[in-house]
């Protein structure tokens, strides 16, 4: 059976097309030791309540992407793992502003795409169905054959599937890959793709930041600006981190029309690990310049409670949407010490 193929379809992956492909699985995979330490960490990890009073505005959820990664579905197939995920393209309205609805192609519903998340060396399997009308494909940052490039148009009503090693780990992305691919990408067909490293990493509150403008009326400029997928969304509801916790921040800049952007973080310094592909940062800053396509994890923790802003430091872009708030909530020792002061 070849590994890249297109197929007419109307209907989502069912489980009975999969099996004609002969793609079903033969069995689930055991949770690994890896993966059983990984969940361990992340129970050490103190995450905020849920902010109840958010809601998603049409396709765009910004409080959900922050901390929602897809693990795919664990298939074994021929004595190997499988980490298979599915992404449909469509269509959807998202509204800017009280003014400004604006339409976007969105993958599963959603603006920006689902955050997929693998290990170094899993065989990922990705089922893309176009429904968005127009040809589109997916292309991923990464290392794979010339056949898994995505860079072939997939057209409306058709499905494909890509399916490759995980390398390097680091922290890459998604997004369509057909002319003119800064429209595709500017209207929504974009994800980030989390490679971690065979051992994993510290234990951390982890966050996803994606930074996209939108061109409205069609001039090869952006109007306004965002930060996963809403522009001032952070501003009206601040991001609830807690004081004195390790925030691991994964930062996508996929603003396109714009040559470079900043990301600046007020009141503190953040540890630097370019691309995510190294253990060690690099360098310790409160600002740094992303191109297109740039992607950082960036760490760092706050010692004072508050709310403390974020924002690229190019004000035009800040004030037409991409700017945001922490809001620092304080730990145990702080509640403690208030306590023993009141008292």
């Amino acid at each position: 059976m070849p590994n890249y193929f297109t197929l007419k379809t109307d209907k989502l992956f069912s489980r009975r097309q999969l099996l004609q492909l002969g793609l079903a699985s033969v069995g689930i995979a055991g949770v690994s030791a890896i993966w059983q330490k990984w969940t361990a960490q992340k129970q050490s990890v103190r995450v905020p309540p849920s902010q109840t009073e958010v809601i998603a505005k049409g396709a765009a959820n910004p409080m959900q992407v922050i901390r929602d990664f897809d693990y795919g579905t664990l298939k074994r197939e021929n004595g190997r793992t499988i980490r298979e995920f599915s992404l449909t393209a469509g269509t959807s309205a998202i509204q800017l502003n009280s003014a400004v609805a604006y339409n976007i192609w969105d993958l599963n519903g959603r603006i920006p795409g689902p955050t997929l998340r693998v290990k170094q060396g899993d065989r990922v399997r990705i089922l893309f169905l176009n429904r968005a009308g127009h040809s589109h494909s997916l292309h991923f940052h990464g290392i794979h054959t010339a056949e898994m490039d995505g860079i072939r148009p997939v057209s409306n009503g058709s499905a494909t599937i890509y399916e490759f090693d995980a390398e390097p780990f680091g922290v890459h992305l998604y997004h369509c890959h057909i002319e003119p691919v800064t429209r595709h990408i500017a209207k929504g067909l974009y994800g980030m793709f989390i490679v971690d490293p065979p051992a994993g990493r510290p234990p951390a509150d982890e966050i996803v930041l994606i930074m996209a403008g939108y061109d409205v009326n069609d001039d090869n400029r952006n109007e306004y600006y965002a930060f996963n997928g809403l522009p001032h969304y952070y501003m009206h509801h601040p991001i609830r981190i807690y004081q004195n916790q390790l925030i691991r921040l994964y930062l996508l800049n996929i603003i396109e029309f714009d040559p470079a952007v900043t990301f600046h973080l007020h009141a503190n310094f953040f540890d630097v690990y370019p691309l995510g592909m190294t253990l060690t940062p690099t360098q310790k800053t409160d600002v740094i310049t992303m191109g297109v396509a740039e992607r950082h994890i960036v760490e760092f923790a706050f010692r004072y409670p508050g709310k403390y802003m974020f924002h690229p430091h190019q004000d035009a872009i800040a004030e037409n949407g991409c700017m945001g708030q922490f809001e620092v909530i304080c730990d145990r020792n702080c509640s403690q010490s208030k306590k023993k002061s009141l008292g």
